[in-house]
């Protein structure tokens, strides 16, 4: 007799939580003897086995990086190298960025016959001082997104910073929330960007918050450096 999806709901959740009371070992256990160590972490084997065995959905996902610390883009980006290195298609799109060129865009450049790179911004808003520049900039931004979002051949679409531009009123956020679900059901969005709308975060299926607890160029006066910033 076949488990019922409430059943199997229940046993993923048992399994859950047996892998966190067994813990994931080494010293942080208070175990003092070996044998005694070695058979929870055999258990614990036999339980994260099962976990993955239950799990075996898959499909596209909307990921989303905010929060005011550092490392969005660059969780992102790391996201677009492991894809890069499955040899798949990868789009990124940035939002108000574009007044220089990153680092990352010029490492990225070796891969240009699987990447897409655009920078579609002109900078800040207290660099451009023109919101109704920002906001055209930003709208056909999202229209080459779409293109991307669309497309079939592109497993992994970033759109960074699209957070900010929403939050600036560039682009309805129905609009945003419309258009990631059109992509085929196989291909990844990532979103980045601080202030992430609740809406947005209410359909992810994954979601980050970067939390700031120290900063050089607050704290002391350190500016934006090669390789860390930019």
């Amino acid at each position: 007799m076949t488990k019922s999806k409430k059943d199997s709901k229940e046993t993923l959740q048992d399994l859950d939580q047996e892998s966190k009371d067994l813990g994931i070992g080494g010293f942080s256990e208070v175990i003092k003897e070996e044998i005694v160590y070695k058979k929870r972490m055999k258990r614990r084997k036999e339980v994260q086995q099962k976990r993955l065995e239950e799990r075996k959905l898959e499909k596209g996902l909307i990921v989303v990086f905010t929060g005011n610390g550092k490392g969005k883009t660059t969780a992102s980006l790391g996201m677009a190298i492991r894809t890069l290195g499955h040899n798949e298609f990868v789009a990124i799109i940035q939002f108000i960025k574009g007044g220089w060129e990153p680092g990352e865009a010029r490492a990225f450049k070796d891969f240009k016959e699987k990447l897409c790179w655009h920078s579609l911004g002109e900078g800040f808003t207290w660099e451009t001082q023109d919101r109704n520049r920002d906001k055209e900039l930003a709208l056909k931004a999202w229209q080459k997104a779409l293109s991307y979002l669309r497309d079939k051949r592109y497993k992994l679409v970033i759109l960074d910073e699209i957070n900010i531009a929403i939050k600036l009123g560039y682009i309805p956020i129905s609009e945003v929330i419309q258009g990631i679900k059109e992509r085929p059901s196989l291909s990844h969005v990532v979103l980045t960007g601080r202030d992430a709308k609740e809406e947005l975060i209410n359909n992810a299926d994954l979601v980050t918050e970067m939390k700031l607890l120290k900063h050089p160029f607050k704290e002391q006066g350190v500016k934006a450096q090669k390789g860390i910033e930019y």
